[in-house]
């Protein structure tokens, strides 16, 4: 994109997705920067962010509302109207917020370089709670036992480490030390955007040493490679014949995470284990663990609070004779 003069006037040439060319008069002789001018900047100062693709997405569905405007047009009225917008065509919440977030990056970013004076603000989205699918220890011996061998490698050690999709699909032997029982991931490849140490336990090794000399890259290959996606047609035909409904490759990660809350892995450690940014992200699997406030529960139930049939009933003296 670009801004030139014809006379007093400046005008804006811009190249489409599809290659396309498009010149518009701003139809004023001040220069005021444009949303897609600002799109430009933003992603020239971010080519190397995480999470790009989807970020693209959602600012190629924002573009017909807001490409022809320039940042000063955009109001909050306008930013409610991309959330109708997108819930028009069936967005979901949570794909709501990740569009406004997108949108508002480039906005802040604007204001910070002073081309506008206020960021218009976000609309509130409501985004429901969802609840949390894990499975049975028998439930993931019958799903492992559906998988084809190349697969079923891959979930019993996302079951060990809880390790996303991704993570599993792409690791490296050289993120591997048996000998000393650990793994780790590095910054750019991790969510959070940090690095993560994996400690391995005895399932996990035992994985490992299965894998090994399968490949001398990938620990995880699939026809000479690594593989672009877990939760393939396979691991769905998987599911099906192991009965189990309702259930992604990424609620793997649910399960392993369920099965320590349950074993009492306190909820600090498990978010260092995982590679959480917040505690917030894992106290969604506090209630699995609620054994451990049974001894508090216990403290108010003295035997004022118990009632038995010896209340109510009149006392019985058996008969001696």
């Amino acid at each position: 994109m670009s801004l030139y003069k014809r006379g007093s006037v400046w005008w804006i040439r811009f190249t489409k997705p599809n290659g396309g060319e498009l010149r518009e008069t701003t139809q004023t002789a001040d220069r005021r920067h444009t949303w897609q001018e600002a799109v430009v900047r933003w992603l020239e100062e971010h080519q190397d962010r995480r999470g790009m693709p989807s970020v693209l997405s959602h600012l190629r569905h924002a573009d017909p509302l807001l490409g022809d405007l320039t940042l000063d047009q955009i109001t909050n009225d306008i930013m409610a109207k991309l959330v109708r917008d997108r819930r028009a065509v069936g967005a979901k919440p949570g794909t709501i917020k990740e569009a406004q977030s997108a949108v508002r990056a480039v906005l802040n970013a604007a204001q910070r370089w002073g081309w506008l004076a206020v960021a218009p603000k976000a609309q509130p989205v409501a985004v429901p709670e969802r609840r949390i699918r894990w499975l049975t220890r028998e439930e993931a011996d019958r799903l492992v036992a559906e998988l084809p061998d190349y697969l079923a490698a891959m979930a019993r050690f996302a079951l060990a480490t809880g390790l996303r999709d991704q993570n599993v699909c792409k690791l490296e032997w050289n993120q591997v030390d048996v000998a000393r029982r650990v793994a780790w991931i590095h910054a750019d490849q991790a969510k959070a955007g940090k690095p993560i140490h994996i400690p391995l336990n005895a399932a996990a090794i035992l994985v490992l040493r299965e894998q090994q000399g399968k490949h001398p890259r990938w620990v995880f290959p699939f026809d000479g490679r690594a593989m672009h996606h877990a939760g393939n047609a396979a691991f769905r035909s998987a599911l099906k014949r192991a009965r189990i409904e309702n259930f992604r490759w990424h609620d793997l990660r649910h399960t392993w995470a369920s099965w320590h809350v349950q074993a009492g892995t306190p909820l600090p450690v498990l978010k260092e284990l995982g590679g959480w940014a917040t505690l917030d992200m894992v106290l969604r699997y506090a209630h699995l663990g609620a054994t451990h406030l049974a001894e508090y529960a216990e403290r108010i139930s003295g035997p004022r609070l118990v009632r038995t049939n010896l209340d109510t009933a009149p006392a019985k003296v058996a008969a001696t004779g």
